[in-house]
């Protein structure tokens, strides 16, 4: 693409209708997750109200014939594994089918009326499988052109990825607030039908940007051209020794979402006021940190570009790891400090919040920046699925790791996750060295 093309905040005008297209596409995601699970426990699984499902009957003697709640985490954990798997084939799709223009299309299609048909309570099943075959088509697909509207070397790469992270952020911030108080005050199908109107925003909006976004560079897979150099499949290969590094690195930022929020509710003094905040507002104070780093953050570098260079890839992934261990001490050393009641001040979290933050504001841009930069060109759809399997992998990792929580001190318990990230950090940092070192031969 021009590197002369810098009519939003500095990069091409067609990152502005990604972003905002990855915004709304998010918003309608994070509104359909904060309802799935409340609405299986709540609703769909009372007694009754399953009848007339389509397809419920035999899909649930695929769990053994469970019930309740446990059969509602099994459907909620087989979705969410499930969308981040589907990338791969939408990878496929794009760089042997219909390109990624057409298949990212496809998919906000397909999540749209996924939506809009989970309001109908029958159709339930049908509609969740539509909401992951759309987003394996969509997801991997929207981020890789991202990556196409930059040269391979142009230093605004890394910063539009910071961008794209801030776009899902606002999504992330917005939803639980919109598509949750309506579901709770309207009804739970008024809750999934604003879903599928944010989805539909969002197809709009990247019809809207199409003529500002490159051609789509693929050849059906009957073209001989389509075959993989040597380079092409070396630069595969580094992407698929990098996924099971990165899927630990996850780890503390995504156990976020689980054992930690147990250990808040537990706890954390979450009293201001005189008033009891509710453990799930941890999650809206991490999304508007996050929001606020991610932001901030491309002004640090682009002030600390003007005197020396700006750290690589490889370099950010140190400093974000260390950023990580350091928001894990911080739960290690409040959990070791607790008043006799056992609550941990809120300061604490807090602090672990802001240092998280900042560090996976240098992990999650930047990894998925080095997933397309060393992809093949013509491979650039399957890379970023196989991207997405780094947070397949870390979501079972944060499960199983999380289980240990009720095995020991809630210290230990932290520590142990600071040691992880540090570890990562180690690994990164002689990865850094090594560039470093083979730069200088």
């Amino acid at each position: 693409m021009n590197q002369g093309d810098r009519a939003f905040l500095g990069h091409p005008r067609g990152l502005a209708y990604l972003l905002f297209t990855e915004a709304w596409e998010r918003f309608s995601y994070y509104g359909m997750q904060s309802l799935l699970a409340l609405y299986l426990v709540k609703h769909l699984l009372q007694p009754g109200q399953a009848d007339g499902l389509l397809f419920f009957d035999a899909f649930r003697q695929l769990y053994g014939g469970l019930d309740g709640q446990p059969l509602a985490s099994a459907i909620v954990g087989t979705y969410f594994a499930s969308v981040y798997v589907t990338p791969i084939l939408g990878g496929l799709v794009a760089d042997r089918l219909l390109g990624r223009h057409h298949t990212v299309l496809l998919g906000a299609l397909t999540m749209m009326a996924g939506h809009f048909l989970m309001a109908v309570q029958a159709a339930f099943l049908p509609a969740l499988a539509l909401l992951v075959l759309g987003s394996g088509l969509f997801k991997g697909n929207l981020a890789s052109q991202i990556g196409t509207l930059y040269g391979r070397d142009d230093p605004r790469r890394d910063g539009a990825f910071q961008l794209y992270y801030l776009g899902i952020n606002i999504g992330l911030i917005a939803a639980p607030l919109v598509i949750g108080t309506l579901a709770e005050t309207r009804g739970w199908h008024v809750g999934f039908a604003v879903a599928g109107v944010g989805m539909g925003i969002a197809t709009i909006i990247y019809l809207a940007g199409r003529r500002h976004l490159p051609v789509d560079d693929y050849r059906p897979r009957s073209n001989g051209r389509g075959r993989m150099t040597g380079q092409d499949l070396r630069g595969l290969l580094g992407i698929v020794l990098l996924i099971p590094l990165l899927a630990v690195t996850l780890l503390p930022n995504n156990q976020i979402f689980n054992a930690y929020l147990i250990w808040g509710d537990a706890h954390l003094e979450l009293t201001l006021g005189g008033l009891r905040v509710p453990t799930s507002w941890l999650i809206t104070l991490d999304a508007g940190l996050g929001l606020a780093i991610l932001a901030g953050l491309p002004f640090v570098y682009r002030r600390y570009a003007r005197h020396r260079p700006e750290p690589g890839d490889f370099a950010k992934l140190t400093i974000g790891s260390l950023f990580a261990t350091g928001g894990m001490l911080c739960l290690a050393l409040g959990s070791a400090l607790a008043g006799a009641d056992g609550r941990t001040g809120l300061g604490w979290a807090i602090a672990f919040h802001l240092l998280n933050g900042i560090g996976f504001a240098h992990i999650l841009p930047v990894s998925l920046a080095l997933f397309t930069r060393a992809a093949p060109p013509r491979q650039a759809g399957l890379a970023i699925g196989l991207y997405y399997l780094v947070f397949f992998l870390g979501n079972i990792l944060v499960g199983w790791v999380g289980g240990f929580y009720a095995r020991m001190p809630a210290t230990t318990f932290w520590l142990l996750h600071a040691g992880i990230a540090a570890g990562c950090g180690a690994v990164f940092l002689i990865l850094t060295l090594r560039k470093a070192i083979f730069r200088s031969d």
